[in-house]
């Protein structure tokens, strides 16, 4: 039996990369271990509870970073269970391993918890009203692991995810302003982007000086989709027109079966309150990300 001070679950993702670089560049111990289909790393299913249950048992970690997620969130609308299966019984597992072993439980949520009707952001002490079933999955996690380790959990909501290490809107729109004349993205949702090493430097924060609860942890400032593609185009000195549509267009024009909310930014009140919300803005972050981007690609 091993010893290991962290545990990140969901390694191989965009965000459990880019924790485990962060743990890395710390010097800390950890495991990492990927989803039920990797093959780069050791593979845990979340929705198996004995598997999760002998994984902590073996490793027996201080602390678990749960970045394994369902988010496929036009998928989980037209099906539901799956993302149920993964987001809420994963995290309950994950959870109740985590008690089993005395250890301090990170899960990373959404801002789909919110119904998008507020007109100010919405801080850590509002109450949720999920649209869709994705966000119903991840708030039912967020209970789940609230009542199974009221004191050794930290739930970080966080929003509009983009990293090197997988799919996402950046690559997205680049790809799109290569081949269209025309792209066409929703500005009507508002939000904030938030870059995937500014997400795990804040949580590893978090989980060195823990205070158990709730956090926002997203990009500052706000934008809409639309605003987001056209920056991303402008630093990309793509030619390609970003066109304003609603959306209600989108979801008729790409058949999405999503009810997404229209204002979903979160203000960082818990970060406040400790001193620690130090997050970049959102143009700042997608600077770093494509930097960061062009690093990789030399």
């Amino acid at each position: 039996m091993t010893t290991n001070r962290a545990l990140v679950i969901g390694a191989a993702g965009m965000l459990g990369t880019d924790v485990c670089a962060e743990l890395t560049a710390r010097g800390e111990s950890f495991v990492a271990l990927g989803g039920r289909s990797s093959t780069a790393l050791p593979s845990l299913d979340i929705t198996n509870t004995a598997a999760v249950r002998a994984a902590l048992e073996e490793h027996r970690p201080s602390v678990v970073y749960h970045c394994a997620a369902w988010t496929d969130v036009d998928g989980a609308e037209r099906t539901p269970d799956p993302a149920y299966a993964v987001n809420a019984l994963g995290s309950w597992n994950v959870a109740a391993a985590c008690a089993a072993v005395d250890a301090l439980m990170v899960f990373v949520s959404t801002d789909f918890v919110f119904d998008g009707g507020k007109a100010t952001p919405y801080t850590e002490f509002d109450t949720v009203n999920p649209l869709g079933a994705y966000g119903a999955s991840k708030e039912a996690g967020e209970r789940l692991v609230r009542q199974t380790l009221p004191d050794r959990h930290i739930i970080a909501r966080t929003s509009w995810l983009f990293g090197p290490h997988g799919k996402n809107f950046v690559k997205t729109i680049q790809r799109l302003a290569e081949k269209l004349p025309t792209v066409p993205i929703v500005a009507d949702q508002i939000g904030c982007p938030t870059h995937t090493a500014d997400l795990a430097r804040k949580i590893v924060e978090l989980a060195a000086d823990p205070l158990p609860g709730t956090y926002h942890v997203s990009g500052t400032g706000q934008c809409s989709w639309f605003d987001f593609a056209r920056a991303i185009v402008e630093r990309g000195n793509f030619t390609a027109e970003v066109v304003p549509i609603t959306a209600a267009e989108y979801a008729e024009r790409f058949k999405s079966p999503t009810n997404r909310p229209a204002y979903s930014v979160m203000r960082h009140q818990a970060l406040e309150m400790r001193g620690m919300n130090d997050m970049p803005d959102w143009e700042t972050a997608l600077d770093h990300y494509l930097t960061r981007m062009r690093g990789m690609e030399e």
